[in-house]
């Protein structure tokens, strides 16, 4: 499914778009796989960007169904009091997760609260042990939060970024204080404080 034009691989352009900022090399070997180039994937963040903007363009969950389809799976998830509702779509870039969108609670009006991968029940996290392990498109946040369970949630620096700090070891087993940079839910780069 897409509208006008746009579907799958044109939002998987769209988060191309924002994680080229921390992974440039990652980003230009996924745009070609998808057999675009710079070009395209500068016109598709501009396309949806013009499109999220525009009054007809639905919205909240209702953007995503328009271009991607119905979802693949729609879970129930209980947030603090809320009753709230994930759909999540497989994206051909990473088979192993999936794009979720998490909406509030109906008689709130369904309201988006969030956009990112995740990675689905069932399937196998990465072995997370030391700051070696957290490789760029690695993981999600869940996955280092469960084995880092000392990670600490924090804002990124734009609506499509997120933040852990957290204390990792090095190869040698010392302790670091270090942040991971997450885009769309995929984890980007770590800085180890004091580097």
């Amino acid at each position: 499914m897409a509208i006008n034009g746009f579907g799958v691989t044109e939002l998987q352009l769209v988060l191309l778009r924002r994680m080229a900022d921390f992974q440039p090399a990652l980003v230009e070997d996924a745009v070609l796989r998808l057999g675009a180039g710079r070009a395209e994937l500068r016109e598709a963040n501009k396309r949806w960007q013009a499109m999220i903007r525009a009054p007809r363009f639905p919205r909240g969950g209702a953007r995503y169904t328009a271009v991607l389809g119905p979802p693949d799976a729609t879970v129930a998830r209980r947030i603090g009091d809320l009753d709230c509702t994930a759909h999540q779509w497989a994206l051909p870039l990473w088979p192993e997760l999936r794009f979720e969108v998490l909406l509030g609670p109906a008689e709130l009006g369904g309201p988006l609260l969030n956009e990112w991968l995740v990675r689905p029940p069932g399937s196998p996290a990465p072995a997370l042990r030391t700051l070696a392990d957290l490789a760029p498109w690695s993981c999600v946040p869940d996955d280092v939060g469960a084995a880092f369970p000392s990670a600490v949630p924090r804002e990124g620096t734009a609506p499509t970024r997120f933040q852990l700090d957290l204390q990792a070891p090095d190869a040698d087993g010392r302790l670091h204080s270090c942040t991971a940079d997450f885009t769309w839910g995929l984890l980007q780069e770590v800085r180890v404080a004091g580097e």
